[in-house]
């Protein structure tokens, strides 16, 4: 099974639930309002569920896994708006179509195990959590107890860029991109290093957009103080969203190819040719994600969401 591990795609019962909301976010028609970024006109066809599933098909894979948008920082709204959110986004990924799995969310401000047990019984694959929420020992603190769900059910978290701050005077639109996301990865993928293993040692887990090319650091890391060589971790993974051959290469030149999936970030970004052949087009998008997702077992069927 050819398997895309990173995409967004807004079901019904969150767009509906993001209009009925009166302050970010929310969505005001298809006008996305946040709390850090200037109003953002949304293409509804990047929302189309059955335009989405050809896609797919079309992109040479069998299964896409959904994931919420934590850019928009639905995680970290107080409970009782983060909720509804939530809810509104499990019960939408469950009524998708065969071509989709989905990532579990989580509020960060009310540690809700037993709604993240309902997701993963209801088909989702594992849990996301945006990268703020893991940069230091009192987020993996505050995280612990959906990581240890995570642990003891054999499931995989996916780490993806949350809220940003609001860009420069005169940014392009690229700017998040490019800047605070790869900046939350950064301190992501290193705040694991430091702190995240050791507190969870059984967890397997994937960094979005290469962890914004945090492993190819392990020489200054070494030169600053820290361990100078370092087993790799082989429960870590990177995933390839927005990033080409270039960047792809040098990653695995640190990592190997065994610890890096294909992540499209549609429909933010495309599927790459990287143009290695098909050993490793059959690593990324079939064996090493059966290896996060299932551990040793490696890719079987993906077990559908259902709404509970």
């Amino acid at each position: 099974m050819r398997i895309d591990v990173h995409q967004h795609l807004w079901p019904e019962p969150l767009l509906d639930a993001l209009r009925a909301r009166t302050v970010p976010p929310r969505l005001d028609g298809w006008v996305l309002h946040t709390h850090s970024a200037p109003p953002y006109a949304v293409n509804p066809a990047d929302h189309d569920v059955a335009a989405r599933a050809a896609l797919v098909a079309a992109d040479g894979f069998d299964r896409a896994l959904i994931s919420l948008s934590s850019p928009l920082g639905i995680e970290w709204l107080p409970a009782a708006e983060a909720t509804p959110l939530l809810d509104a986004y499990h019960a939408g990924v469950a009524a998708l179509p065969g071509q989709f799995g989905a990532w579990a969310a989580a509020g960060l401000d009310e540690i809700d195990t037993v709604a993240l047990e309902r997701a993963l019984d209801a088909g989702c694959v594992g849990l996301q959590l945006p990268a703020d929420a893991l940069v230091d020992p009192a987020g993996y603190q505050r995280c612990g107890p959906l990581l240890e769900v995570l642990e003891r059910r054999d499931a995989p978290l996916f780490v993806h860029p949350g809220p940003h701050p609001a860009p420069p005077a005169g940014a392009p639109d690229w700017w998040p991109a490019l800047s605070p996301y790869v900046h939350q990865m950064h301190d992501a993928w290193h705040a694991f290093v430091a702190f995240g293993r050791a507190a969870h040692p059984s967890l397997r887990v994937c960094f979005a957009l290469l962890a914004g090319l945090g492993p190819l650091h392990g020489e200054r890391l070494a030169a600053r103080g820290g361990p100078a060589r370092r087993r790799v971790d082989v429960d870590a993974f990177v995933e390839t969203s927005s990033y080409g051959p270039r960047g792809v290469d040098a990653i695995v030149r640190v990592l190997g190819v065994d610890l890096v999936v294909l992540g499209s970030d549609r429909p933010y970004a495309t599927v790459p040719d990287f143009g290695f052949g098909p050993a490793f087009d059959h690593a990324l998008a079939v064996a090493n994600p059966g290896r996060l997702l299932y551990g040793k077992e490696g890719n079987r069927e993906l077990r559908r969401p259902t709404s509970t």
